[in-house]
């Protein structure tokens, strides 16, 4: 449950109410009554109203802020693994920091640039 006066993004519009979808808002009060589908009113200064939405609608800003973080953190790896060509980090990261898989043809032998960046267009293209 989201205290009040926290800034929250509007997600979605489930009820189809005319949301500012993308916008910025404040919550201003909890809806308690249990009849009701709405979780929160809020305050959306750019439309100068108030709405009542679910939760499902809205979302933290904090919490979406630190998603395209860790989005924008991971696509600044693959980048850094492509340019360097650092199949080690580009496999640990590909993985999800799991151990690379083993290749059935790659006994101890290093790998080569070109089986490297054959691999990669080859899983970029599917």
């Amino acid at each position: 449950m989201y205290k009040l006066g926290q800034r929250i993004i509007i997600m979605s519009d489930k009820f189809e109410q005319s949301l500012p979808i993308g916008e910025y808002g404040y919550i201003i009060a909890y809806d308690r009554n249990a009849d009701n589908a709405f979780d929160y009113v809020i305050r959306v200064p750019k439309a100068n109203r108030n709405f009542y939405v679910p939760a499902a609608d809205i979302e933290l800003e904090e919490v979406l802020i630190k998603l395209e973080v860790d989005k924008l953190e991971r696509e600044a790896l693959i980048d850094f693994a492509l340019a360097t060509h650092n199949a080690e980090l580009f496999h640990r990261i590909m993985n999800g920091d799991q151990e690379p898989e083993e290749e059935d043809n790659s006994g101890n032998e290093p790998q080569s640039k070109e089986d490297f960046m054959r691999q990669v267009r080859l899983k970029a293209w599917i």
